[in-house]
């Protein structure tokens, strides 16, 4: 599991670990757990633009469908096909094999959450 602390946050609960000009992002473990067991996930193509705070994808789960959010501008390089074939994963590890979507990108947006405002949103 990723360290938290090194991670940005959106208050939509999704994570960002930025790896150079790339952007790895996924959703919370706060999240899945609201969602419940995660049945189906729809992730954008490699090669989408992404503008921010965008429906770029969907994740359902046996309690509801939920859309997933672009949380900066930037195109994707690399959808998580496991996730696509294994929703689980987005449950049992949100913040390691459940990632989402990487993507490249210009610039963070200055709304992103450190790891104590993310918390404290949250009620952690």
């Amino acid at each position: 599991m990723a360290d938290k602390t090194t991670l940005k946050y959106t208050p939509e609960h999704e994570w960002i670990r930025v790896e150079g000009d790339l952007a790895v992002i996924g959703i919370t473990d706060y999240a899945a757990e609201k969602l419940g067991d995660v049945v189906f996930v729809d992730l954008p193509a490699v090669g989408a633009a992404l503008s921010a705070s965008t429906v770029v994808g969907e994740i359902e789960s046996t309690k509801s469908v939920g859309e997933l959010f672009a949380p900066l501008d930037g195109e994707v390089v690399e959808a998580n096909d496991a996730v696509v074939d294994d929703p689980s994963l987005v449950n049992s590890d949100p913040f390691g094999a459940g990632w989402l979507v990487s993507v490249r990108y210009d610039a963070l947006p200055d709304t992103l959450l450190s790891w104590d405002d993310y918390a404290a949103l949250v009620g952690e």
